[in-house]
C-alpha cells in the first residue's frame, strides 16, 4: 500500500487562506450583483393606494345611487394586487362600516 502525502503545516495554512480569500470574493461578487436589481416600477403600496382610491369611488357612487338591497362588485386590479393589499383593504373596509 502506498504512504500518503505529508504535508507541511505552511501548505495547510497557504490552502486554507486560498480557500477563505476565494470564499470572500465569491460572496461580495454575489452581494454586488444583488444589490444592483432595479426597484420596480411601482411599489407594491402605491398599487394599494390606487385600488383603494378606487374602491372609495365605487363606495360614494353606490352611496348616491343607493338602493334598499344592493351589492357592489369590484373587479379592478389583477388577482396579486388584490393579494398583495389583502390586509390595507380589509382595515379600509372594516373601518368604513
Amino acid at each position: 500500500m502506498s504512504k500518503p502525502i505529508r504535508m507541511s503545516r505552511r501548505t495547510w495554512v497557504a490552502a486554507w487562506v486560498v480557500l477563505c480569500a476565494a470564499g470572500l470574493a465569491a460572496t461580495s461578487a454575489l452581494q454586488a450583483s444583488s444589490a444592483s436589481k432595479p426597484e420596480p416600477a411601482e411599489s407594491v403600496s402605491a398599487q394599494c393606494d390606487e385600488l383603494i382610491a378606487e374602491v372609495k369611488k365605487q363606495l360614494a357612487k353606490a352611496e348616491q345611487q343607493r338602493e334598499e338591497e344592493a351589492i357592489l362588485a369590484f373587479s379592478g386590479g389583477s388577482a396579486g394586487t388584490l393579494e398583495d393589499c389583502d390586509d390595507e383593504l380589509r382595515s379600509f373596509l372594516l373601518s368604513n362600516q
